[in-house]
This record gives structure tokens, sequence and C-alpha cells, in this order.
């Protein structure tokens, strides 16, 4: 029996995928070797692990070969023997603080003398800025004045329009042969007949 797992062939059966991505990241885990769910998906669809993407009612998902993820496992562990990728769970990132730190005397800070934040709230600063505001509050005054007359001035032109409007229609009806369609109902009276 030949036990090199490097290539494996194209013929190789669904049945020996049966780890999900959860059960390979417990794999992962116990391997010493912690990876996030997104990373094993990541190395399924670059090809670092051997899969097979199915269709399932809530979407796809990997179903992974058990024996390449020990062998990923393994590469990790000739190649990179101190983790150090992007792979790396966050808690390896705390081993960092159980470093003595040197201390260093600390220079004053740079802001207890400066006065330049003073300036900032002077009067005359003040009142420039309460004076522009009140600048915009007369521009903005005087554009909604100009522009309520321009809707009055709209809304009036509006109401000739349709009283036109109105007029034309009632000149046409008759020309049109059809009754005058602002006369009210009760006032209409019936037609003479004409002899033939």
């Amino acid at each position: 029996m030949n036990d090199d797992l490097s290539r494996q062939g194209a013929t190789t059966p669904d049945s020996e995928y049966t780890l999900t991505i959860d059960e390979a990241l417990e794999r992962y885990d116990r391997a010493g070797r912690p990876r996030t769910a997104r990373s094993v998906q990541r190395y399924c669809a670059k090809g670092h692990l051997d899969c097979r993407r199915i269709e399932t009612p809530f979407g796809e998902k990997y179903l992974i070969s058990p024996t390449s993820v020990a062998k990923h496992i393994a590469y990790i562990e000739e190649v990179r023997p101190t983790a150090t990728g992007r792979d790396v769970s966050r808690q390896v990132a705390t081993n960092v603080v159980d470093e003595p730190r040197r201390e260093e005397p600390r220079q004053t800070a740079s802001t207890t003398d400066d006065l330049s934040r003073q300036a900032a709230t002077s009067p005359d600063l003040s009142e420039r800025y309460i004076g522009r505001l009140e600048g915009e509050v007369t521009f903005l005054r005087e554009e909604l004045t100009t522009k309520n007359a321009q809707i009055k001035e709209l809304t009036e032109r509006s109401r000739e329009t349709n009283v036109l409007i109105g007029g034309l229609q009632r000149l046409l009806a008759p020309m049109l042969g059809s009754p005058d369609p602002h006369r009210p109902m009760s006032d209409e009276t019936p037609r003479p007949e004409h002899s033939q």
C-alpha cells in the first residue's frame, strides 16, 4: 500500500470528505495551532485543504478530508515553528504583557504649557463666530421670505391656469357635441328633437 498522501488521485471518493469546518477547527486546536473558521474556509478555497463544497438548504458548506487537515497541520509545524501568521488567534498576543518592561523616564506633556488652545476661546474669535452665525441666520430668513413669495406667485398662476382651462372646456364642449362639464346636472334640459 502506498502511504504517500502528497498527491491525491482524481478519483478520490466523496466518502473521504467527512469533516465540517468546526470539526477541522477542533483538530487545529488539539494540535496547538488554533485557527479561525474564516482561515479554514480560505485554506479550502486556495486548495491548501482537500475538500468538497456542497449545497445545503442554508447555502454552501465545505466538507474536508481528515488526511488533508493532518497534512496541513504537519506543514504548519514544519514551516512555521513559531506562530507569526495572520491565522493566529488573538490569545497568543497576550503573552507580550507578561514580559518585564523597562521603565523609561517620561517626558512632561507638551500640552501643559500650551497656550494655543486658550486663544481659540478668546472674545475676538467668539464675537467673529457669533457675527458669522447671525449673518447666516439673516441670510436664511431672507431666503425663506423670497421662497414664500415665489410659492404664493406659483399658486396664483396655477389657479389662473385652472380658470382658463375651465373656460376653454366650456367653449369647446358645444363644438364637440358633449354637454358642458361645468354645468350642474339639475340644469340640464332635454333637447328638442328635430323632425326629419
